[in-house]
């Protein structure tokens, strides 16, 4: 089972805005005082259409869909929450927390990626969960080790533990079950999606263990890391703030291992961890201010992975 893949799907956003129904857990979310609805939505492509080059320079396959202005789906630019791709061809489609993402899900994004070659067997469907307020977002909330066959997920108001095991007995993976926490206004708050705090590549992990505030989970998940050979490498939350766990590695041109991050993830990193990283994989970053602030996410969310075979 491959860790990374060569080909991504990313969603160009048509009326991208900060999303009032996700803020009530996002904490990372921030209203830009002064611009007008068009100047964010115009600042939030540009930043997209850069990422996308960037990506393609590197001879990433990214498959661009443009979203709709009907239905109002102001975070469609973070696909990777509302579906998975797998190497077997299936595709799992996720509960969502907040009612206008829900709207996100678009079956003509499975045909367009038929069209292109991609083989769909399965659609595993977790979606009438919604119905019981019980959500799972996506690679957003899990964490999957491909090739060592874990999965890893901190619990939040958008990631259900019933529902996570039934996704770790559906495709296969051994569940590592965590709380992660950040402090908002003094307080100790759940963390929505595990890849703000955490990313996982090949021979590497990427994470703030201090947001782990139970110390026999931190050692737990430390241990799983550790036992599969990764190399971990700490970040502050402070670093986790500026979407430092938030990065996705890639494939390129040659099968050429690439990490992938923002430009303000990659400012608010050390020398020493650079170097660390960099023993690992070659590190493309691109500004997506606007972005994070509004969507409170950032270059893993914008991307959704596509494992499947190809005809």
């Amino acid at each position: 089972m491959k860790q990374t893949t060569n080909s991504i799907l990313m969603i160009r956003p048509v009326a991208f805005r900060m999303n009032e129904q996700t803020a009530v857990n996002n904490y990372y979310q921030k209203v830009l005082d002064g611009l007008l609805p068009a100047t964010v939505n115009a600042k939030a492509q540009q930043e997209f259409d850069t990422f996308v080059d960037k990506l393609r320079a590197q001879g990433v396959d990214v498959t661009v869909v443009d979203d709709t202005l009907n239905p109002d789906t102001p975070d469609s630019i973070f696909p990777n929450n509302w579906i998975s791709f797998h190497e077997n061809g299936d595709v799992a489609l996720y509960p969502m927390f907040a009612e206008n993402r829900r709207e996100e899900r678009r079956e003509e994004i499975l045909d367009m990626l038929e069209d292109k070659g991609f083989v769909i067997n399965n659609i595993v469907d977790y979606t009438s969960a919604e119905e019981d307020g019980f959500f799972l977002e996506g690679t957003g909330s899990l964490l999957l080790d491909r090739g060592n066959r874990k999965a890893y997920c901190a619990l939040s108001p958008r990631a259900d533990e019933e529902l996570f095991i039934e996704f770790c007995e559906d495709f296969d993976y051994a569940p590592v079950i965590f709380e992660a926490f950040q402090t908002v206004n003094g307080e100790r708050k759940l963390i929505y999606h595990t890849n703000v705090m955490m990313c996982l590549g090949e021979t590497f992990a990427v994470i703030c263990s201090d947001c782990i505030d139970d110390k026999k989970e931190r050692k737990m998940v430390l241990d799983n890391l550790k036992e599969n050979g990764k190399e971990i490498i700490l970040i502050t939350e402070a670093q986790v703030n500026n979407f430092a766990g938030n990065m996705l590695e890639v494939r390129g041109a040659d099968d050429k291992r690439y990490l992938v991050m923002s430009t303000s993830a990659y400012q608010s990193l050390t020398p020493k961890q650079i170097a660390q990283l960099k023993n690992h994989a070659e590190i493309v970053s691109s500004s997506l201010d606007t972005i994070e602030a509004c969507g409170g996410g950032s270059a893993r969310c914008m991307m959704a992975e596509i494992f499947l075979p190809k005809n």
